[in-house]
């Protein structure tokens, strides 16, 4: 099938969006690519198209594991084969998945980066037989990088293993740097290609208030802009305080947080999706991989750590190409924290040893042993019990991780695991005395074969169904089993983990690179200026001062940020508003037309007066912008 084909058959759409089609085009040919890509610009189709019209299987690297596993069930859903490998899984599950991936019938195999450098993953590699690696998230290659993961340097020893296999890398925000970097650190040939989609979002208007209580001002935005909505907040207690705040102002609200379970966070996610609950507030955890293309507003709580985290956050807004507004509330302490907290983020090298010793002694983890376990990390009791800031605990931990000596992530779903602990002459012994528990037992032994010598996972409900007994019971009686110490039961969970990526280092070998820990910092206070800037900004276009901030220099003002606005002094009288207002209509209703076409046409009118018009259109939906950020008639009109 061509690529159009493929698109109609699997996802239902006549056409491309921008960019799309040159990109899978791109990839067919073999060629290295660079995708830059706004948040909901459709980045998983410029693999997954080129992935099923090829032979083999496209290995997947994404370090985001709530996004794999929502990417996944979207494939199966599709009746595209597609499996994952991530933190929390028994070695038995990704032996049997590495298994399935090279001699079944798949299409996709997502990993995290961290298991790319096992020695079962390299084991199976070769068997593997990759047609197209895809790097997503790819910013987090770069040192430079706003969320820099050593774990993806390794992808370039993958590259050398495969080196006829084409790389596509993903991101939605990269400065010049970073992208370079990307391409530098994924050993791209030197016929690779890059596209980046513009940063000009004409239906979208930035704003930033520093009000005396950001309460009442988010009240009055949520009152004022109808339509769903988004709330970021900084910390999880804020999220569960803010959303009771605007129950009790009656705002349909609900909180949601990495720390509540799956199936709660699922209920939340979906209610939201569906319009049964308007307002989500929530920290950065909620938003990956959520297609809603019609946010009326997303509101940033608290001041972001840089420019490319606000950048994805608030462009979840106006994905239909109707007005929306990305509104930022700030205070000056705020502002004035930006740059302070950089020194709990990167501490000194003697404050991370400190830190590292701790940790290990809080793991029980033996100098020289210790690489590629996971344990449970419960980050509040190990502060609480080594005595550290939490906030000194947090940022430490992530500074361990840049430096490659583990990987922390926040929340990893374990399945449930069953491993018989008795011999055989026990067992039926036991079953002799104990009927009640004979079904659950032969159940367990017919279900999973190898249980009795080896740690199985095993699915609750499907054993329930096999052994005819509902659910609640059968858990009490693998409880119950478990207390006799007839089996070793570990009922599922979803708990922070960290994982060793090396060996306990001696305490007296501990090195630390003192000179790429500095560079860091330097990129990250230059990042820390940059939002800094922006949030004070009073002049310059909100929209503008993206663009730049990502290299795209031909961005012109966008006339509706509330810093246009507020300049513009070049207001029509009004009949002249009015022939401004039907000259436009009546271009757009013989072509479609972007923005700099229009300006072009309503020449020698100042940009800011046509701009004014525009906002006008749009905010009265008598225009609205499609996916190429052109501007039709609405039909309603």
């Amino acid at each position: 099938m061509s690529p159009q084909e493929t698109l109609k058959k699997y996802y239902g759409y006549d056409n491309f969006r921008p960019l799309q089609e040159d990109i899978i085009k791109s990839v067919l040919q073999k060629k290295d690519t660079l995708a830059l890509l706004p948040t909901g610009g459709g980045k998983s189709i410029c693999f997954q198209i080129p992935a099923l019209m090829n032979d083999g299987i496209c290995l997947v690297i994404s370090p985001l594991i709530a996004l794999i596993k929502d990417q996944v069930e979207n494939l199966k859903k599709k009746g595209i084969g597609a499996l994952a490998i991530y933190a929390g899984m028994s070695f038995a599950d990704v032996r049997q998945t590495l298994q399935n991936a090279a001699f079944g019938n798949y299409k996709f195999l997502y990993v995290s980066p961290e298991r790319l450098q096992t020695k079962l993953f390299l084991e199976y590699l070769p068997a593997l037989n990759p047609s197209l690696i895809v790097v997503d998230e790819a910013h987090c290659i770069s040192q430079w990088g706003y969320d820099f993961r050593p774990s993806y340097l390794r992808i370039a020893t993958i590259r050398e293993e495969l080196p006829n296999v084409p790389i596509i890398a993903l991101t939605a925000s990269a400065t010049a740097n970073v992208q370079n970097d990307i391409c530098k650190n994924l050993l791209f040939k030197k016929d690779s290609n890059s596209f980046q989609q513009s940063f000009v979002r004409p239906n979208l208007s930035y704003s930033a208030f520093k009000p005396v209580a950001k309460e009442n001002k988010l009240l009055e935005v949520l009152q004022n802009v109808n339509g769903s909505a988004i709330v970021y907040c900084k910390s999880r207690k804020q999220t569960l305080k803010i959303s009771e705040m605007l129950i009790a102002n009656k705002i349909n609200a609900d909180f949601y947080h990495a720390g509540l379970s799956a199936e709660m966070r699922t209920k939340k996610q979906d209610d939201w999706i569906n319009n049964k609950l308007r307002t989500i507030v929530c920290t950065n955890a909620f938003g990956m991989g959520i297609d809603k293309p019609d946010v009326r507003v997303v509101v940033h709580f608290d001041v972001p750590d840089c420019v490319e985290n606000y950048y994805q956050e608030a462009g979840r807004a106006g994905r239909d190409g109707k007005r929306a507004y990305a509104v930022l509330l700030y205070s000056t302490k705020e502002t004035n924290d930006i740059l302070y907290k950089l020194e709990t983020k990167y501490p000194t090298s003697e404050k991370l040893k400190s830190l590292y010793i701790a940790v290990m002694n809080y793991l029980q983890v033996p100098a020289g042993i210790g690489e590629g376990q996971s344990f449970d990390f419960d980050i509040a009791t190990f502060a609480q019990n080594f005595k550290f800031n939490i906030l000194q605990a947090t940022y430490g931990i992530q500074a361990l991780a840049q430096e490659g000596l583990l990987s922390f992530t926040e929340m990893v779903f374990k399945q449930s695991t069953v491993v018989f602990c008795v011999n055989k002459n026990d067992l039926q012994e036991f079953q002799t005395v104990h009927k009640t528990l004979s079904e659950t037992i032969k159940g367990l032994l017919r279900s999973y074969e190898g249980i009795f010598d080896y740690t199985c996972t095993i699915y609750e409900n499907q054993l329930a169904k096999f052994i005819k007994l509902p659910k609640e019971d059968l858990l009490k009686n693998l409880l119950q089993l478990h207390q006799y110490k007839i089996i070793d039961y570990k009922p599922a969970s979803e708990k922070p983990q960290i994982l060793l990526l090396k060996n306990r280092m001696y305490n007296d070998d501990f090195v630390i690179d003192n000179n790429a820990m500095a560079a860091r910092k330097e990129e990250a206070t230059k990042r820390a200026i940059a939002i800094e800037k922006f949030v004070q900004a009073t002049k310059e276009c909100r929209s503008k001062f993206i663009g730049n901030y990502f290299g795209d220099k031909n961005i012109p003002d966008c006339g509706i940020c509330d810093n246009c606005i507020n300049n513009l002094d070049a207001r029509l009288p009004e009949d002249e508003f009015k022939k401004c207002a039907k000259k436009i209509v009546e271009f757009i209703k013989i072509e479609k037309l972007n923005t700099q076409a229009i300006l072009k046409k309503m020449k020698p009118l100042r940009q800011r007066s046509v701009w004014l018009v525009i906002s006008f259109l749009l905010a009265e939906e008598i225009i609205f912008t499609n996916k190429n950020n052109e501007f039709e008639i609405t039909d309603k009109k």
